[in-house]
């Protein structure tokens, strides 16, 4: 991600600047960083996300949001952007615009070669810091492979993977199933080289 001019801004500099702009960007610590454009597998797995949340969501308390709705963690002061967010609960906003949630239950990020370190370490840090997160989920961009990380009663990260187009997704926060064939439909994955393991 890069840098936009060099310069500290106040969350509510950031907020202005970024409602009246059509890029997006993160926002910590009086940095704000400009976001890259998504792949066509990403996309297409992002879309397919949403709608199968759509269905298993439908009549039900619950929302979902797809790539534009922001989310803060008022604990670290981070503002990002996750690729689908749920919550079942009321959901919570940081003022009355309605486009920063606070209070997401479920969060999904589908990786890339570049973001992949951060939304595995970084990210996840600046995320588990939010009291009604019970869910972070990763997706894979180049193989049908899904990495939960579900919140015990302990209060640990307990991750479970889940592998193969035949495989099922347990979001048991939300009480959903989703396959994974309808999270990767109409993607074409490169074949795996020598050495490498397989889904």
């Amino acid at each position: 991600m890069s840098t936009a001019p060099n310069r500290r801004y106040t969350p509510e500099e950031y907020l202005a600047i970024e409602r009246d702009i059509e890029a997006k960007h993160e926002f910590y610590r009086g940095e704000m960083f400009a976001m890259g454009g998504a792949s066509r597998v990403h996309n297409q797995v992002t879309f397919n996300l949403a709608a199968a949340l759509g269905k298993r969501l439908e009549g039900r308390a619950g929302d979902a949001y797809v790539n534009d709705m922001r989310v803060k963690i008022p604990a670290t002061g981070l503002y990002t952007y996750p690729d689908v967010v749920v919550t079942c609960e009321k959901p919570e906003f940081e003022d009355d615009v309605l486009d920063t949630l606070i209070n997401p239950q479920v969060v999904m990020e589908v990786l890339s070669d570049s973001t992949e370190k951060y939304d595995r370490g970084k990210k996840f840090e600046h995320y588990r810091r939010i009291p009604s997160l019970q869910c972070y989920v990763l997706i894979s961009h180049d193989r049908a492979h899904v990495d939960r990380f579900l919140l015990d009663e302990r209060g640990q990260w307990v991750l479970t993977d889940f592998n193969g187009l035949d495989a099922l997704l347990d979001l048991p926060t939300i009480d959903c199933r989703i396959p994974l064939s309808e999270i990767f439909a109409k993607v074409d994955f490169p074949e795996a080289t020598p050495g490498e393991p397989e889904a």
